[in-house]
């Protein structure tokens, strides 16, 4: 048996609607601040549907202002359970892992200007051609909250565009998105709104089972990852990020050096290249980090919802009926459909 869905949409390579599908066995849609999101169709095989769920073909979702690509489809045949077509891909922002870092860039400044650096020297504006592609367009933010942060770094060459981007985002907080509009590819980056106990200018959301909209719920905090020093090496100096002591210093390794000293004739001071091997530094730690996580299904009736009085980045409260509270960041969303109905599954992260 299938069941209606909320509308999905199929658009082909030249962005041009298709097919609107209604029916399907199941739908898992995930949308991400940080990175590219992702999804699953598992449904009965359907030779009509399989001529428009084509690799390279986009699927969109009512409700979701992201778009996914079509990569892999796989067709699973079992004599009890019947044959089944799975067909999975990432969200439109995954694009960018199909370039590299074309030449050793060093960034410093601004850091909206500096990722739009990243993405005209390699996406937008290529001093090869080839590389370009011809719709995609960044559009700078306004928010206060980005135009304050600034960078010192140097990406080496051959880094994946996507894992650069990512890696200077999530250190600071910021998310990234890649939408459709008018057939263009329009990149932003954003924050989420501050709606915890710890600020006055928004209305709270609060997530917790004592106010029944928040069921199933997961607690996970882990110091197994967690690193709090790093020794760096570069190309002619070493430094140190991180002041923890006894105990609480847990040390790991940083190999910088493939940060340069000169770049493109340009030689960098000593506090300049102190500055790249620090950045670095910082970067690796943030991977490394103290743990906390939440998770669980909102209720269908709940006070909140989900694109109207939350959205994904924005910081909310969340606790659960152990006393356990924590002001936390919307990191995903997880639409889930089947036979039994519409699922939401947030994912909360401090």
């Amino acid at each position: 048996m299938e069941r209606d869905f909320f509308e999905l949409l199929v658009l082909n390579p030249n962005l041009e609607t298709i097919k609107n599908i209604d029916t399907l066995k199941s739908l898992i849609w995930t949308d991400r601040y940080y990175g590219a999101g992702d999804f699953e169709i598992y449904t009965p095989v359907n030779l009509e549907l399989m001529s428009f769920l084509q690799q390279d073909y986009y699927l969109w979702r009512k409700g979701s202002e992201h778009l996914m690509m079509i990569e892999s489809m796989e067709i699973e045949c079992n004599i009890e359970k019947g044959d089944h077509l799975i067909v999975t891909g990432k969200s439109l922002e995954f694009i960018l892992d199909r370039r590299i870092v074309w030449e050793q860039t060093i960034l410093t400044g601004n850091f909206q200007n500096t990722v739009q650096t990243l993405l005209n020297e390699n996406v937008i504006s290529p001093a090869i051609e080839d590389r370009k592609i011809s719709n995609f367009i960044f559009e700078p933010s306004t928010d206060p909250n980005i135009l304050s942060l600034t960078v010192d770094a140097q990406i080496e060459r051959g880094t994946n565009l996507y894992e650069a981007v990512l890696v200077l985002c999530f250190e600071r907080g910021v998310g990234f998105k890649i939408t459709l509009s008018d057939d263009k590819f329009i990149f932003r980056l954003y924050k989420g709104e501050d709606r915890s106990y710890d600020q006055s200018n928004n209305p709270y959301v609060v997530f917790s089972s004592n106010f029944e909209n928040l069921m199933n719920s997961n607690y996970i905090e882990t110091k197994t990852n967690l690193r709090t020093v790093t020794l760096i090496d570069g190309e002619e100096k070493s430094t140190v990020v991180g002041g923890e002591s006894g105990l609480s210093r847990r040390e790991m390794y940083t190999d910088a050096k493939s940060i340069y000293r000169t770049v493109d004739g340009v030689t960098l001071t000593d506090e300049e290249y102190l500055a790249q091997l620090e950045q670095r530094g910082s970067e690796a730690l943030s991977e490394h980090s103290l743990s906390t996580s939440f998770d669980g299904e909102l209720d269908s009736a709940t006070t909140y919802k989900y694109g109207k009085d939350f959205f994904l980045g924005d910081l909310v409260q969340v606790s659960n009926e152990y006393g356990i509270e924590a002001k936390t960041r919307v990191i995903e969303m997880i639409y889930s459909q089947d036979l039994s109905g519409l699922k939401e599954y947030p994912t909360f992260a401090t």
